[in-house]
């Protein structure tokens, strides 16, 4: 069932490298072409978002884990969690979003090689950690005042932040670190080789063109619907039903309605209150970062049942200890 699984994620991969091709060479022929910021949100929404709705599947296993008989407990945690994570990007918006950027980095390189590694070792941590942080490095590298602009979106007001930022963009270390990113490409391909692994840099390369022809929050609406997002959904499929995949399919499209349009109702609310005090562009990025943000603290908590370390964990201890 694993070489199924490559096989499917490597034909993924393929379509979505086409798919990049295809829309950059749209792009470079028409060179008004723009995608509205509202498209990106409802792309990330729907698509986006869906691929964390079975995250209360994953709670029943920590649940028995951590022998606590109250799900309740489970989402009043993973709100909780959320609201935390909104607070305190409130309170330390700078800090907040570099906790963000390096978690999110390890979560994206994790979670787009995993399935191709078949002997962990303790350098792959870091090893997933560079080949993620090239989806927040690519953005900075291609347009660097563009994803400037959108970190003042949201509410970094921090100036020794941004002179950090002109220092690595002057100094050229984002091009080194890129290469860094480069080599934990090459290195996770030649571990275990196999055909399938071309999986590697179709991504790497893939990533690079989106983000060299399209504006940051454009190439991260794809790289983050269209194949970080799908790839999730895809082992979430073959837990649900391993031996009929359109079974599979039926039961996460059922098990993830409910959640992501809840998810969604709660965005779109949050989206008109903001629209009172800030732009209507400026709205919908606060949603989508500090958004995915509040969500990637817990669910990323889910992907470590094993740990008691778990902020998911220590929440609900907390909130039964209440």
């Amino acid at each position: 069932m694993s070489n199924q699984i490559k096989k499917i994620n490597f034909n993924h991969s393929f379509i979505f490298f086409l798919f990049c091709n295809i829309f950059s060479l749209i792009t470079f022929v028409n060179n008004n072409l723009t995608i509205s910021p509202l498209i990106c949100f409802l792309l990330i929404l729907s698509i986006g978002v869906s691929h964390g709705s079975l995250d209360n599947m994953k709670g029943k296993k920590l649940f028995e884990i951590f022998k606590i008989n109250n799900f309740f407990i489970f989402y009043l945690s993973y709100v909780t969690l959320a609201i935390l994570i909104i607070f305190f990007w409130v309170i330390l918006p700078s800090i907040s979003l570099t906790l963000f950027l390096i978690v999110a980095s390890y979560h994206f390189g994790k979670e787009d090689t995993s399935f191709l590694i078949n002997n962990e070792s303790f350098y792959e941590p870091l090893l997933f950690f560079l080949k993620g942080s090239l989806i927040v490095l690519a953005p900075m590298y291609f347009h660097f005042d563009e994803t400037v602009n959108i970190f003042k979106f949201l509410l970094i007001e921090n100036e020794a932040f941004y002179n950090f930022l002109n220092f690595i963009e002057t100094s050229k270390i984002l091009l080194f670190a890129i290469i860094f990113s480069t080599v934990s490409n090459i290195l996770l391909f030649v571990k275990n080789f196999e055909l399938k692994k071309f999986t590697i840099f179709l991504d790497y390369f893939s990533i690079l063109i989106i983000n060299y022809y399209f504006s940051p929050l454009v190439a991260f609406t794809f790289y983050f619907c269209f194949l970080h997002s799908i790839r999730h959904s895809i082992t979430l499929i073959f837990e649900l039903n391993r031996e009929d995949l359109s079974v599979g399919i039926k039961i996460f499209l059922k098990k993830a309605l409910p959640l992501t349009i809840l998810t969604a109702i709660f965005c779109l609310i949050s989206l008109y209150f903001l629209n009172n005090t800030y732009s209507f562009d400026s709205s919908i990025l606060k949603i989508i970062f500090i958004g995915l943000a509040s969500l990637t603290f817990p669910h990323r908590s889910e992907e470590h049942t094993s740990e008691l370390q778990s902020p998911m964990y220590l929440v609900c201890r907390l909130l039964l200890e209440k």
